[in-house]
């Protein structure tokens, strides 16, 4: 690793080449606001892709200009566009001041719809990748809205080198997954919202609250030092300019979903909010049923609206208001494989049915105050409820098995339906400011709060045997129901509730021209409490026949309690009261409390040497305080039921920029970052799906109590014309105590995180390419298509790993959990316009590799996720200039989704009475199963329709 730093370190200086420039610079005024400054502008050097933007007060610079006569071009969607000659000369910066307003032929609605979005469009982006000192990577919101992408979670893997986990917003970047990544909104971080995450889902937010996402894989000090693959920052949607609502309704449709009698939990409304919070668990457990209920479905529903207005307040003050509220619904459904196959064969369903219906609300509203020119104040709020229901139909055809059947001797006939609904609310409070103290010193600072509550009332869960005899017309023969253990029929309850605090304060300084510094520091304090209670159906009587598999609820109602079946808590939480396996109601299975205190100051400076080269050395001191404290079931007697970590990071860091000339840069990155363990990383307690069990470890926090990397970035970038780019990077890390998910050689199969070696490292190219194909007479595209392509190469070693579980593995190294291979995002875009008809085609394609899922331990195959390619089709319609109507097809080839298990071993009467096919070896015995699929199914093409009016 010091060979590649000190080579890449010589090829960097290698490059260097003088030349003396000069620069423009000046303020660009608003007409139709009285002179005020107009932000986000685009100024150009006509004829070239030399440009910028101007910033929140009508401030440029374009610097490293070589001496001569230019063309300087201001303009702005809706305004008239103004050309300006100016003269540079050698090491001076020539003033040019300019007012532009709207343009004649410009309509109000125009004016007003495109004055919203002027930081979103994909040149200002590009310019602002272009000028960074540090690499940064965005994507803007009026390209979301062209490419059809309704979250952050497709946002960010239209960016090269990011995937994201399919049928979820679990995002990779480089190869590396969700433990190494960082999410922040507005620059302060984020929560996690469920249990399984430690950044938040990017699919909760949706466009209508975005204004950019910027994603950057390089480190800087003043991010986090748990940083690895790199850091998403979701930019919040401000109002600039003239009133303005837009209204949107729409319908989507999913075509697996169609002919379906969708079925969803009882209890749960329109806009996915519970109607039983305040009732106790037990309470709900006597007096409500566990049958699922019919939905609308399938089509799903959307809308939003979102408005902007700004009041002038005397001759400096300006109060701007943005809000929006969305809602959307859809409906899926899913029918294949699902298996939990360890060790031995456990469950293996051929033929599965689930039912998906998923409702989002958001809400947000940003107020900013710009004081005066030098002082500005922000106050953002947004709150999201994310609910699903799902209902899963495990067996169906009859041919279900289960290794731990009673009354079925040769164990298959084995069911279970699943009903369960899970709710997500987010609230998110942040109060930041801007202050330009003089012309040399600005502050930037924020603080926020945030909350999560996410929730999963009454899991229901019923298991039956001889499903086979419910299909055979016969009523006089019937299944049976499942009593292995009292929680083979259970009801469950969850909860996980986040509190964070969070802040953040910068002091850029600038000492001269090509000088300055900033100090700041950033923290965080988090607490997260979790608890589950379930209580478990035991039934009294063997063989207890259900004649309607239908009607659960016939069975399990308080009339039959104590007679047909019992109520209990599984484990008592103080056996030594005599409670045996039944416990009082309302007392918890499982607990745990986790805090993470993490505080930091941090220094760089940006050191501009000649017109060239630019390097920003930084340093970050990051105190780390982590502690678990927990009280969960099937742990020895003598566990502590408690852990705990307290480091201090210092983390130097380097990025230097060479600019090649006006177009191309050259950019080198080197720094040392940490990863960090999570709550649910640490936490003991395993979640129990019906096919998988996945818990955590709390030997995360002995020594090492964390993850040293090191990160190594080369990058080559063109912009070679005005919104067009390429681009090739190369990037390197070592990241020493590796913690993997590992799925156990045992008969369960659970599913834990370790640190499985001493050292993994990482190799990768990525290539970027965006060129306009067909210009119009204006110069502008007409069609244009971009290709982003990423290779990463892993190898970590394995050892044994000894402690409150244990872990060995039967080969020294493997690839990278987490990690493609192959990455590949392109899309094609068509914008002609004939008159008023201005439609925008896109297509749009991704692809990723296959990846591990899961580590197998000890003669176990790994969990492999495979490779996904994915098709959307995006048609824009813009009728008039204030309405639109826009069609989208996504998942055009909807593929195979499938995660398998490797080198499966299953016994010979299970394959042939399954219908597998098998081969065997030269002694006659079965050859395991290359591939055998935990599950499969396809998600149907989902097909909308929208209709967007701006008043």
């Amino acid at each position: 690793m010091r060979n590649i730093v000190t080579l890449c370190a010589l090829f960097v200086v290698g490059i260097v080449s003088a030349q003396e420039t000069g620069s423009i610079a000046g303020t660009l005024l608003d007409k139709e606001a009285n002179s005020q400054p107009l932000p986000f502008a685009n100024v150009l050097i006509k004829g070239t892709s030399k440009g910028t933007t101007t910033d929140f007060d009508g401030l440029y610079t374009i610097e490293n200009l070589e001496p001569g006569t230019y063309v300087v071009e201001f303009s702005f969607v809706g305004y008239e566009t103004l050309e300006k000659e100016v003269i540079v000369k050698p090491n001076e910066t020539t003033t040019v001041n300019a007012s532009i307003g709207a343009s004649a032929a410009a309509l109000d609605e125009v004016v007003i719809k495109t004055t919203s979005r002027k930081k979103e469009s994909v040149q200002a982006l590009l310019l602002d990748q272009k000028g960074a000192v540090v690499q940064k990577q965005s994507i803007g919101a009026q390209e979301l809205s062209n490419k059809g992408v309704s979250n952050a979670a497709g946002a960010v893997t239209k960016i090269s080198g990011i995937s994201k986990q399919e049928g979820g917003g679990n995002v990779y970047v480089r190869g590396l997954g969700d433990r190494y990544l960082n999410t922040t909104f507005n620059g302060l971080s984020l929560p996690a919202n469920n249990v399984d995450k430690k950044n938040i889902d990017l699919g909760l937010f949706s466009s209508d609250v975005i204004q950019n996402i910027g994603v950057s894989k390089t480190y800087a000090a003043n991010f986090y030092g748990d940083f690895a693959a790199g850091n998403v920052d979701i930019k919040a949607k401000e109002h600039v300019g003239k009133a303005y609502i837009d209204v949107d309704l729409g319908n989507n449709i999913n075509t697996a979903s169609i002919g379906q009698r969708f079925l969803k939990s009882e209890g749960t409304g329109f806009f996915g909010f519970y109607n039983r919070y305040k009732n106790d668990p037990f309470a709900v457990v006597l007096s409500h049923s566990v049958d699922p209920i019919s939905s609308e479905g399938p089509v799903g529903l959307s809308g939003s609206i979102a408005a902007g207005k700004s009041w002038e307040i005397g001759e400096e003050s300006k109060l701007s208001i943005f809000g929006t509220a969305s809602f959307g619904s859809n409906y899926e459904y899913a029918r294949g494989q699902a298996a939990n196959v360890t060790a031995a064969e456990n469950q293996i369903f051929r033929d599965t049915e689930i039912f998906e219906y998923s409702r989002t609300t958001t809400a947000m509203a940003n107020i900013v105050y710009r004081i005066n020119p030098d002082h500005r104040i922000k106050f953002t709020s947004l709150f999201i409820n994310d609910a699903k229901d799902e209902v899963g139909r495990f067996g169906i055809d009859g041919n279900g098995f289960n290794r731990n059947t009673i009354a079925d001797i040769d164990d298959f006939g084995f069911f279970t339906q699943n009903v369960q609904f899970e709710q997500d609310m987010i609230y998110v409070n942040q109060l930041s400011g801007v202050s330009n103290i003089n012309e040399k010193i600005k502050v930037d600072y924020g603080i926020g709060f945030n909350s999560v509550l996410a929730r999963q009332p009454d899991r229901k869960r019923i298991a039956i045997e001889q499903f086979d005899l419910a299909l055979d017309n016969d009523p006089s023969t019937n299944p049976v129901l499942f009593r292995n253990v009292d929680f083979d029929n259970q009801r469950y309850f969850q909860n996980i509730e986040d509190q964070e605090w969070n802040g953040r304060i910068n002091v850029a300084y600038e000492q001269s021209e090509n000088l300055s510094f900033n100090f700041g520091y950033n923290g965080r304090i988090k607490q997260r409490d979790f608890d589950n209670q379930r209580f478990g159906l035991s039934i009294i009587e063997p063989r207890t026949e259900v004649t309607d598999v239908n009607d659960f609820n016939s069975i399990f109602n308080i009339d039959n309690l104590g007679v047909t079946y019992n109520t209990v808590v599984i484990n008592a939480i103080d056996p030594s009261a005599g409670l045996g396996n039944t416990n009082l109601p309302g007392l918890p299975e499982n607990t745990y409390t986790g805090n993470l205190d993490i505080h930091a100051l941090y220094a760089n400076a940006i050191y501009k040497y000649g017109e060239k080269w630019t390097f920003v050395p930084g340093l970050r001191v990051e105190s780390f305080k982590q502690s678990i404290e927990y009280d969960v079931i099937n742990l020895a007697f003598n566990n502590p039921g408690r852990n705990e970590a307290t480091e201090t990071f210092l983390l130097p860091s380097l990025n230097v920029k060479y600019a090649l000339n006006e177009d191309q840069n050259l950019r080198f990155s080197v720094s040392r970052t940490v990863s960090n363990p999570e709550f649910k990383e640490v936490a003991p307690f395993v979640y129990e799906n019906v096919t998988d069990r996945i818990g955590g470890n709390p030997d995360l926090l002995n020594d090492p109590a964390f993850s040293s990397i090191i990160n190594l970035d080369l990058k080559y970038e063109w912009f070679f014309n005005r919104g067009q780019i390429f681009s090739i990077a190369a990037f390197a890390k070592q990241i020493n105590d590796p913690v993997n998910l590992v799925s156990a050689n045992d008969a369960t199969g659970t599913q834990r995180f370790f640190r499985t070696g001493d050292k993994a490292e990482v190799f990768g190219v990525e290539l970027e390419a965006r060129k306009a194909l067909l210009l119009n007479t204006e110069e502008e595209s007409l069609l244009s298509a971009g290709l982003n392509v990423t290779y990463t190469a892993t190898k970590q070693d394995l050892k044994t790993v000894s402690g409150t579980f244990n872990t060995n593995f039967n080969r020294d190294s493997d690839q990278l959990q987490g990690a493609s291979p192959f990455l590949i995002n392109a899309d094609v875009s068509y914008t002609p316009t004939f008159g008023d008809y201005k439609p925008v085609a896109n297509l749009v394609f991704s692809y990723f590799s296959d990846r591990i899922d899961a580590l197998g331990a000890g003669q176990l195959g790994n969990i492999v996720e495979k490779g996904v390619p994915t098709l959307d089709f995006v048609w824009k319609n813009k009728v008039r200039d204030n309405f639109e109507i826009n069609l989208s097809v996504k998942n055009l080839l909807n593929p195979t989704i499938e995660r398998v298990r490797e080198n499966a071993t299953i016994s010979e009467d299970v394959l042939t009475t399954l219908g597998i096919p098998f081969s065997r070896n030269a002694t006659n015995e079965i050859n395991p199963i290359d591939e055998f699929a935990l599950s499969s199914y396809k998600r149907g093409v989902n097909i909308g329709l929208q209709f967007k009016y701006t008043f």
